[in-house]
């Protein structure tokens, strides 16, 4: 199976559409999924 990954500009749209209560269930359930495909950041800072 491939690895993909969610781009930045779909996981902006997605948390927009998680945040706005006015979206189903559905596209809630679909953007909760795209989100957790996302890539994650790096949070450790180089010493």
């Amino acid at each position: 199976m491939a690895c993909k990954k969610t781009s930045s500009s779909v996981a902006s749209k997605a948390s927009k559409l998680l945040k706005d209560g006015r979206t189903s269930k559905t596209t809630k359930s679909v953007a909760g999924s795209a989100l957790s495909q996302r890539q994650p950041k790096h949070t450790h800072k180089k010493k």
